[in-house]
């Protein structure tokens, strides 16, 4: 009886032991342990990775040289999850209103309005950027605050960009460098420019610059959102829009879905003018034989948007330990330098380069932009804030009402 009696003790813990070994990591566990035991615990596991799916540049740098790094270095098995910000946002709060306690996501890519509502609605995981070891190579006061929002620890900073315009300067000598000089050009070259349709990031964006312009400028905006003060200069932005319609493409019947359609309109040479979000990307596209080697970048003397892209966790991320160590692996020197180089992303670094060793310094310092990408302190001169988000999306629900389906 004795004999049984411990044969059964051992079975029960047995069982418990292997029960809490096969449970999902305890959150208060990937908060406490030291960073390399962490690395430990994300051996062998497998990180999915939510983020926009719209650039296929952008989606093989992420599905070789992320993912063979992580696996090499970590172990960790990297899937990637083609979805909008929005629609990561949508399907977390649907996890959440479900109840469901272990999620499909572990990590996204977000920022602006969307992480604004994934906060509001309680959908991310943290505060946990202290315990990431690289979020000291960059600077506290530029990377704590996300479109006029408080980060408070939820988000980790994986990269900066700046609105550029992109031409060809076989065709177009001297760009228009003012909001009035290219009002001109549209009106004098009809059906050859447009913009995506908000809310589209980038299209989005193209408008914010014009509400800047006719309303007198961004500081105004930074306070916080103010309703009367939007509604007091916002019909002088659409009634710029209307204005312009019949002088684009299509005459402003349709507009292109999303950045993408918009560069396969500049890519036929259908429309003048693409923007981007990424500086350098241009010269990367260059390189890849996509675009003519007279492409270049400029941004507008009144300055062009500026803003930090991070990556988050979701509250029910089933593996928080690997999307931790992977987050800290993309804001590494390594993965910040190769997602810098134009062939591969062109993605600016959020890295504060004072705080990288000489060695790190010396990469960035000498990396070659090409000859389509504007020099670092012609972009910094010219770089302008974003604005609170209810502003975004404020400005994306009234275009359609107010320019798609205006009558």
């Amino acid at each position: 009886m004795r004999r049984a009696h411990r044969a059964l003790i051992t079975a029960v813990v047995a069982a418990v032991v292997l029960a809490a070994a096969c449970a999902p990591e305890a959150e208060v566990d990937v908060l406490e342990i030291e960073f390399d035991k962490l690395e430990e615990q994300a051996q062998g596991t497998e990180v999915r990775f939510a983020l926009w799916g719209g650039d296929a540049r952008i989606n093989e740098w992420i599905d070789t040289y992320v993912s063979n790094e992580l696996e090499g270095r970590y172990g960790i098995r990297l899937t990637r999850v083609s979805m909008d910000a929005a629609q990561i946002v949508n399907r977390l709060l649907s996890e959440k209103q479900a109840g469901r306690e272990r999620g499909s996501i572990d990590l996204v890519w977000i920022n602006g309005e969307n992480f604004k509502r994934a906060r509001q609605e309680e959908l991310l995981f943290g505060p946990y950027t202290h315990r990431i070891p690289n979020l000291e190579l960059t600077d506290p006061e530029e990377v704590d605050r996300d479109w006029g929002f408080p980060v408070d620890g939820y988000e980790l900073p994986w990269g900066q960009a700046q609105f550029v315009f992109e031409y060809d300067s076989a065709e177009i000598p001297e760009p228009p460098s003012t909001i009035e000089a290219l009002d001109l050009w549209i009106r004098e070259n009809p059906g050859r420019f447009t913009y995506p349709q908000p809310p589209d990031f980038t299209g989005a964006a193209f408008i914010r610059h014009l509400l800047y312009h006719f309303s007198g400028g961004y500081e105004q905006y930074l306070g916080g959102f103010d309703r009367a003060l939007y509604e007091e200069h916002a019909e002088k932005l659409w009634d710029y829009l209307r204005t312009i319609e019949p002088y684009l493409w299509r005459e402003g019947v349709t507009y292109p879905a999303d950045k993408a359609q918009l560069d396969v309109l500049f890519e036929r040479n259908e429309v003048a003018f693409n923007m981007s979000y990424t500086q350098s990307g241009a010269q990367g596209l260059i390189d890849a034989g996509r675009y003519p080697e007279t492409v270049r970048t400029f941004v507008l003397d009144g300055g062009t948007l500026t803003g930090i892209h991070f990556t988050a966790i979701p509250f029910n991320a089933p593996n928080k330990a690997g999307a931790m160590v992977a987050s800290n692996f993309l804001l590494s020197p390594d993965a910040q330098y190769s997602k810098n180089l134009p062939q591969n992303w062109g993605d600016f670094t959020i890295l504060d380069l004072s705080r990288l060793n000489s060695e790190d310094r010396r990469r960035f310092e000498t990396l070659d932009l090409g000859a389509a990408t504007l020099p670092v302190e012609v972009l910094n001169e010219r770089s302008l804030p974003e604005i609170p988000a209810e502003y975004v999306d404020a400005m994306d629900e009234d275009w359609e009402r107010e320019v798609l389906r205006r009558e």
